[in-house]
């Protein structure tokens, strides 16, 4: 594996599951000192010890992206440990499909506090330090749904099309600063926020959560679903020295599911 990103110190957030480990794991492989941060600390701890046990440096700590304390403390916290936040992947994120008519005003507000909201503060707890040093990367997760929209997840949809708003308007203003500000749109991957939505459509539609499954997979012009791993290396690329003339993107990865 490459050194790249050889002791660079990346922060992670929703990083003790799903696509987060998978980023969480991949960046570690690429040389990166990784801060993982999670609501479920256990979940962040387990991947923490996977990183060391790698011989890399890491630490797990306990975070809540919709609340601005515990994205301004992670931030502090990580700073004292490790010195400098080089770079910060927002990941965390919520999901469910829900029919607009049903959608409340409760199910809209998780959705958009953690997916939006969360990469908002998040952010600004990491930025003014990069600014001060010239130098700092940003890479938000969105989804192929944040730029090509399906029905029963108008929320979510809009979620991620503002995480998309955010990078290309973030990039444009810390341009001036040496930052680059990137997002990764990730397609169909079998994770743990895909799990309760196989349950409703296996309910809805009569048929095995495989089936429900093997629908999505379908539509994917490569044949096989994406796994954590695909995004974390698309991470590695842009929070990488090589990707140095790349901002303002939303990088898909998606199988081909979508290519605008």
């Amino acid at each position: 594996m490459s050194s790249d990103l050889q002791d660079r110190v990346v922060l992670v957030t929703g990083g003790g599951s799903g696509i987060g480990r998978g980023i969480a794991r991949v960046l570690a492989d690429h040389g990166a000192v990784v801060v993982v941060t999670d609501l479920k600390l256990d979940g962040a701890r387990a991947v923490v010890a996977e990183i060391d046990s790698g011989g890399r440096r890491s630490m797990a700590l306990h975070h809540d992206v919709t609340s601005w304390s515990s994205c301004h403390d992670v931030a502090r916290r990580a700073c004292e440990r490790f010195g400098r936040i080089d770079v910060l992947v927002n990941n965390a994120g919520v999901s469910k499909s829900v029919p607009f008519h049903l959608l409340d005003e409760a199910e809209w507000d998780r959705v958009n506090d953690v997916n939006a909201k969360g990469v908002f503060m998040m952010t600004h707890a990491v930025v003014e330090p990069m600014m001060e040093r010239r130098s700092g990367k940003i890479v938000n997760i969105s989804s192929m749904v944040g730029r090509d929209a399906i029905p029963l997840f108008v929320h979510y949809c809009a979620s991620k099309f503002a995480v998309v708003g955010m990078t290309q308007a973030l990039a444009k203003e810390l341009a001036p600063y040496n930052i680059n500000v990137n997002a990764v749109c990730p397609g169909v991957l079998r994770t743990p926020l895909w799990e309760p939505l196989l349950d409703q459509l296996s309910a809805t539609k009569h048929i095995t959560r495989e089936e429900a499954f093997a629908e999505f997979v379908a539509g994917i012009p490569l044949g096989r679903p994406q796994d954590p791993e695909d995004i974390g290396e698309a991470v590695a690329f842009l929070a990488s020295d090589r990707a140095r003339q790349v901002t303002g993107v939303s990088f898909h990865v998606s199988g081909g599911q979508v290519m605008n």
